[in-house]
């Protein structure tokens, strides 16, 4: 692929809109956000918090620890956390850096601040409403579709500044549907490594990092060391388990960014882990391995286009199909295997159910990388699944396009009855 070629530009801009730096889970810290830049636009402290939020909003940060808060879980928690240490600036890193003196400070705003929390039903599965009021003063902030799209800022009914919503249209960001696997494949072939180097490198060094903290410390179920001492310490396993590691960090309140892809954290680093693994294992030079990140983080992103930021398909079966054609691609594998590899894996685990940020992810990222791998080796051993077997159609982006129907359509009904489940009826 050219330079000069409209989707080259494309593809360098998407991955510096997905691959972002994260601190925690990424719907809590878009919750703080949200709840940061109201209080800034309030500009006071808070005596009256409404959080509106939909389904899997509220499903995704019911149960996961947000960082830099001493262990604090929740919805109320993500915004004290927000309204006393957040800066807005900072986005997604909105609480990289907290005191011990604003971690008490939260705990005390939780105790004695009224603060709701509402579900909300605008036709859109990301939705984040914050109103912050002090006295006669108010001030809301929405974020809306994807995690760092404010929509609205209003103060004391005074609106700031306010875009449409318009579906779940990710307006602002660059069209996704230039994505297609031959395409991918020849812009990771001869892509400019220099044009991908800041996001691709930022990625190894975050990920990597989390990773080895994950099987070095105690989090959540420790699914990245119960691997290694389960298994061995084979390069499939490792691939896994540092993956695994990662997320077992990040769920359980560890205070070291991610980069994350297509807006989670958990698929950012199983798109990545598992392929610096095996570029170290078959001693691939560094262009080599920013090439195959450079795929296997298109792939991902290519498949999450159809399916939505937020399902009840786990993004983990994306990232680790993604993962499994960026190891092929440092075997030398072509197009026909890389294609048969992302098939291969999504017809393995696709039936893997997202409810909601929390330590089990680790054990769901495991197994939907160990179906990349398996994609991989089946087809290296002349087997495959072909059309008309499931969800399995002819081409890879067809499938694909198979997938996205499934976990944004198919998935809809499910991922209500998830929410029923977690947080109680009534979620409808």
């Amino acid at each position: 692929m050219k330079k000069e070629d409209v989707k080259y530009g494309a593809y360098v801009q998407i991955l510096k809109e997905e691959l972002v730096p994260a601190m925690g889970c990424t719907e809590p810290i878009a919750l703080a956000y949200a709840a940061a830049k109201a209080r800034e636009v309030l500009g006071e402290k808070p005596d009256k918090v409404r959080i509106g939020a939909s389904g899997s909003i509220i499903k995704n940060v019911k149960s996961v620890i947000v960082p830099n808060t001493d262990h604090l879980k929740g919805i109320p928690a993500a915004a004290a956390a927000g309204i006393i240490a957040g800066r807005p600036e900072k986005e997604l890193e909105v609480i990289a850096d907290v005191s011990m003196t604003e971690i008490e400070e939260m705990k005390d705003f939780l105790q004695n601040t009224e603060i709701t929390v509402e579900y909300v039903d605008n036709g859109i599965t990301f939705d984040i409403i914050v109103t912050e009021s002090k006295g006669e003063s108010s001030a809301t902030v929405r974020i809306a579709n994807y995690h760092t799209n404010i929509v609205l800022i209003e103060k004391n009914g005074k609106i700031l500044m306010e875009e449409k919503v318009e579906g779940e249209k990710e307006e602002g960001l660059t069209d996704r549907s230039l994505l297609n696997m031959k395409d991918i494949l020849d812009f990771a072939r001869t892509v400019d490594v220099e044009d991908v180097k800041e996001v691709i490198g930022r990625q190894i060094a975050y990920n990597t990092a989390i990773a080895k903290e994950g099987l070095e410390g105690d989090y959540g179920a420790n699914i990245g060391s119960v691997l290694l001492k389960m298994e061995g310490d084979n390069i499939r396993v490792r691939a896994k388990a540092m993956a695994a590691a990662g997320s077992d960090a990040r769920m359980n309140g560890c205070e070291l960014p991610v980069i994350i892809n297509s807006g989670s954290g958990n698929q950012g680093m199983t798109c990545s882990l598992p392929v610096i693994e095996y570029a170290k294992e078959l001693n691939a030079s560094e262009e080599q391995l920013y090439r195959a990140l450079t795929l296997s983080n298109l792939v991902a992103i290519h498949q999450k286009t159809g399916i939505g930021r937020l399902s009840a398909y786990c993004g983990a079966v994306c990232a680790g199909a993604a993962a499994g054609a960026g190891i092929a691609y440092l075997y030398g594998g072509g197009y026909e295997e890389i294609a048969h590899t992302v098939v291969n894996a999504l017809a393995i685990v696709s039936g893997i159910v997202c409810d909601g940020a929390k330590a089990s992810c680790a054990a769901k990222i495991a197994s939907s990388v160990e179906a990349g791998i398996l994609g991989y080796n089946m087809y290296k051993c002349g087997q495959q699944f072909y059309a008309g077997d499931g969800i399995v159609t002819k081409g890879v982006d067809e499938t694909i396009k198979n997938i996205g129907r499934l976990g944004k359509e198919g998935m809809r009904e499910t991922n209500v009855e998830i929410i029923d489940i977690m947080v109680g009826e009534g979620c409808r």
